[in-house]
């Protein structure tokens, strides 16, 4: 039997074995009911069959609408808002793990099977909406030969880039449509050997002064032994000026997106967790990040919920391990965060955005959406609500996978759809014009209308 047939033949078995299962435990919210965990020789797998969105679009709420701003693009993962108001769409896929197991051999092209055939970008391309209609007539790249990017920064004049291996600093000018000649400069070399979790999520301090990058481990639960999984499963905190960096908090499987709290300039995260427990367990997380906070990987889950599957065991850390603040469900792969503002609306003004990009380990897939987390009082409350759905049809193909998503200052949400290899504007009805792209001024140092450039933040992490 060949590989193909093989591995078909596998993941059938593996999905009727999910058949027939009890309803799945409410997974949403700060107290999350958590099953046994399930082993087994293979997870349940389905197989996502990919299709073009034709004459289709995402769904979005009532009085909101949706449009693709950019198409045709090289597996488009985070965005960036720069301050004139263009979009920079980090492009690329990384990671080249070799498999340890069986599984790995099934699993791969099971995965494959449900992600976009484009040769990998591993670019920044820029998008200008010139009239401020909501039509972004121009899709150009901005800066070609990095390494799979994927966390985007701005200060001030710096455009921060998270290649999988470093972190590159750009010199930016408002206005520009391409970097400035020449290589960037390199400003910290980050984990890249192996690469099993190969995204560099990455964000900015409010105050600019410091960077903070999410890594994730080298594996599912340590099969490559703890010495691979040296600086990793981490978020570090870079110095902008000087590279200098330091673990901010551990234990984090995959932090695969961070955002930082408007306000409060608290540091928050998404966490991708482990595998191969049953179809309901690990909840994937949205968190604060405490500064020296341990989240349990790889001994504990969920707070202080051994993993047994984990040698030896450390008893001490399990007993460090901090619980996460909302549980986003098992398996939904989040992938994209970004705090919300007044100018999406009353509704969703005080919450964070998340993106799904979607389970393959399920017999019945969740993820593939983008939804809202709602706040109270600074903190995640009440159950989060569908803002962006249609990804995948209930018993059909994927026609997407959302990734990244960034909120507009004009009022809309930008997001990243790796499938399709398209960035989708979901802003309230009739109100997709804002102000055009704002000029340069002449000394590069200030806006078109006088004031400053402020330092600008955002959270950006796929698999």
């Amino acid at each position: 039997m060949n590989r193909l047939a093989l591995t078909t033949a596998l993941a059938l078995a593996a999905t009727l074995a999910g058949c027939g299962r009890e309803p799945a435990p409410l997974q949403y919210g700060a107290d999350p009911q958590l099953p046994e965990p399930e082993r087994g020789l293979l997870p349940d797998m389905v197989i996502a069959e990919p299709a073009g969105w034709g004459d289709r679009l995402p769904t979005v709420p009532e009085g909101f609408e949706v449009r693709a701003i950019a198409t045709d693009l090289r597996i488009p993962r985070q965005t960036l808002v720069l301050p004139n108001g263009d979009i920079l769409v980090a492009e690329g896929r990384g990671g080249n793990a070799p498999s340890l197991k069986p599984k790995d051999v099934i699993a791969g092209p099971i995965k494959a099977a449900g992600t976009t055939q484009v040769e990998s970008g591993d670019r920044l391309t820029l998008l200008r909406d010139a009239d401020g209609d909501g039509d972004y007539e121009v899709q150009t790249v901005f800066a070609d030969d990095l390494d799979a990017p994927y966390g985007l920064a701005l200060v001030g004049n710096d455009l921060y880039v998270a290649n999988q291996d470093a972190v590159v600093r750009f010199d930016y000018r408002p206005g520009q449509t391409q970097a400035s000649a020449g290589t960037p400069e390199t400003l910290t070399q980050l984990p890249s050997e192996i690469n099993h979790h190969w995204t560099k999520a990455m964000t900015a301090s409010a105050d600019g002064r410091l960077l903070y990058v999410g890594i994730g481990s080298n594996s599912n639960i340590t099969e490559r032994g703890m010495v691979a999984e040296a600086d990793r499963a981490m978020v570090w905190e870079i110095d902008a000026a000087t590279g200098m960096h330091r673990p901010y908090a551990t234990g984090l499987r995959n932090p695969t997106a961070l955002a930082i709290q408007p306000g409060s300039g608290q540091l928050w995260a998404v966490v991708n967790e482990r595998d191969e427990l049953g179809p309901d367990l690990v909840p994937d997380y949205l968190t604060s990040v405490r500064e020296g906070g341990f989240y349990g990987w790889p001994w504990a889950y969920w707070g202080r919920n051994v993993d047994d599957r984990v040698r030896p065991r450390n008893p001490d850390k399990v007993a460090e391990s901090i619980t996460p603040d909302y549980s986003l469900g098992a398996h939904v792969a989040a992938l994209g965060l970004d705090f919300s503002s007044p100018v999406m609306g009353p509704e969703f003004a005080d919450g964070a955005f998340v993106g799904m990009h979607g389970s393959w380990n399920r017999s019945e897939p969740v993820g593939y959406k983008v939804v809202f987390v709602p706040f109270r009082n600074g903190r995640p409350s009440g159950d989060p609500i569908d803002f962006v759905t249609g990804f995948r049809d209930d018993d059909g193909p994927t026609r997407g996978r959302p990734v990244g998503v960034t909120v507009d200052p004009r009022g809309a949400l930008i997001v990243a759809d790796d499938l399709s290899n398209t960035i989708w504007r979901v802003a309230r009805t009739g109100a997709g014009a804002g102000m055009p792209t704002q000029e340069p001024d002449p000394a590069g140092d200030e806006g078109a209308d006088g004031t400053p450039v402020a330092p600008a933040e955002t959270s950006t992490p796929p698999p």
